[in-house]
């Protein structure tokens, strides 16, 4: 079974290749010995290295205390989580399926080997507590799926014990760098050992500062692959947040494909796109479960204990539970499905040969400002008809449909950013507004559903149903409410977020 670790540490050179005496530095009392060990690793990366462009890194290790299998992904510089399984011949499925989306169909092959002599030392605090783990690591680096040779080098790494206050590490530097100890210019062992062994290897891509309309919207498409890629693995592991960013990044993506037609061919990209709405869709199940869960839940929480009548919080709490097991469920297997990975794969496609049209070669201050005018344009007749409509059903699918074209808008807006400035901005900033009141709205409205079904169920066995009357009402009152906002906020969105040129 995999286990996870957040792993905080700093990695450094030094000519002399020893680790400086810290005792007394940074609340260290006392440095402990902790001895020798012996580690042998193999790295496995696909044969183009997506995991390591991507900051990824997958060995299998053998020696020292925690032999096995260790897949770390980056969280910010200097923090990674590690996730570990037990020794075994194969890549184990838990971890594999982390990095499915790097991979696809690819094979994940040995890249690196990497054998390191490692002298251990704990720093103590008064109390014998564990600060950190400081190491001197003898590095012997062989390149195995290129033409390249080894190499031989000295580090130093200090990791921070469970728990611990990052800013110790800053005050251990501080003696480090007294010592002569420089931080190292790599954010990892396999980064050093691909850079040192020679053969080609493909980092980063660094590239160009955009100049055209389509320089913008690639641009801007690239950035969200990087995100929907990057919390894949998040949503695996059931991270806080990690479908919502996700589903966000494919809206981004279809909104981009939408609004700026006139750049990008949508006799090419509609297609692609259709396949974005579908993916949303699914990580939307799981969203909308836990956004409603917890709007109920808030809203039973604030009712005083009087007024709740039956067994109303174990009702409320069995359906949310219940029900994100099974889109849970089933959203892990989207993530594994052949229709995902296909997703993937045209994405990447569209990305490296774009369907550019004329204009994308045009100024993007005139070609992008002119396609967020159009949308703003939109959202404005939109709301116009909306409220023009009595309250009731279809003033609410009309605000629902309103709701969905501001945020296209604030997306189209956020992408010109770059090409356009505080007027992109602003008006990026006024459709977030919009879209919060009108996602108030439709969050009422599904809470309402919700609540009409736990009544039904409710009293079916025979339980009071006051309770999810008074919730009912207190929902209705809330869509009422940003009803009564909306032309005021809209007006004011409107005249102050006006779209540039």
């Amino acid at each position: 079974m995999a286990a996870t670790k957040r792993e905080i540490e700093r990695k450094y050179e030094s000519d002399a290749g020893s680790l400086p005496d810290l005792t007394g530095a940074a609340g260290i009392a006392a440095v402990l010995d902790k001895g020798v060990a012996e580690l042998d690793a193999l790295y496995y990366d696909t044969a183009d290295e997506r995991l390591a462009a991507a900051g990824l890194t997958l060995r299998r290790r053998t020696g020292g205390t925690d032999a096995g299998w260790h897949l770390k992904l980056p969280v910010e510089p200097g923090v990674r989580d590690e996730i570990a399984a037990p020794l075994s011949d194969t890549v184990p499925d838990e971890i594999a399926a982390l990095v499915r989306a790097r991979v696809r169909s690819a094979r994940l092959v040995p890249v690196v080997r990497l054998r390191s002599v490692r002298e251990v030392r704990h720093l103590l605090d008064a109390d014998g507590g564990l600060l950190a783990e400081a190491s001197a690591d003898t590095v012997t680096a062989e390149r195995l799926n290129r033409a390249g040779g080894t190499a031989r080098w000295t580090e130093i790494e200090v990791e921070l014990a469970d728990g611990g206050d990052p800013a110790f590490l800053d005050a251990v530097e501080k003696r480090l760098r007294k010592a002569g100890v420089r931080p190292s210019k790599s954010p990892s062992k396999l980064a050093r050992a691909l850079a040192e062994t020679g053969g080609p290897h493909r980092g980063p891509t660094r590239r160009a500062k955009p100049v055209t309309a389509g320089d913008h919207v690639l641009a801007y498409l690239r950035e969200q692959r990087e995100v929907l890629l990057h919390c894949d693995p998040a949503v695996r592991r059931d991270l806080p947040d990690s479908v919502h960013r996700m589903r966000v990044a494919t809206r981004r993506m279809r909104s981009a494909l939408r609004s700026f037609g006139a750049v990008l061919d949508r006799a090419v990209t509609d297609p692609f796109a259709a396949e974005l709405k579908w993916l949303a869709g699914e990580l939307g199940a799981d969203r909308d479960q836990e956004v409603l869960a917890e709007r109920l839940t808030s809203a039973l929480a604030a009712l005083p204990p009087e007024l709740v009548l039956g067994p109303v919080p174990e009702r409320l709490s069995a359906w949310a539970e219940s029900r994100h097991g099974r889109t849970r469920g089933h959203l892990i297997a989207v993530l594994d499905s052949g229709r995902y990975l296909a997703l993937l794969d045209t994405l990447d496609a569209l990305l490296s040969d774009p369907p550019l049209r004329k204009k994308a070669a045009a100024d993007p201050e005139k070609a992008l400002a002119r396609a967020v005018r159009e949308d703003r344009a939109k959202v404005a007749r939109l709301i116009e008809e909306a409220l023009a409509l009595p309250p009731g059903h279809e003033r609410d699918l009309a605000l629902h449909e309103a709701r969905k074209k501001a945020k296209r808008t604030r997306y189209a807006a956020e992408a010109a950013v770059p090409a356009l400035g505080a007027p992109a901005r602003s008006l990026a900033r006024s459709m977030k507004s919009l879209t919060a009141l009108l996602g108030d709205h439709q969050d009422s409205v599904m809470a309402r559903r919700t609540l009409r079904e736990l009544s039904a169920v409710a009293h079916a066995a025979g339980e009071d149903t006051f309770t999810y009357g008074l919730l009912y009402g207190g929902q209705e009152q809330r869509a009422a409410q940003a009803e009564a906002r909306l032309p005021d906020l809209w007006k004011r969105a409107y005249e102050s977020g006006c779209a540039p040129g």
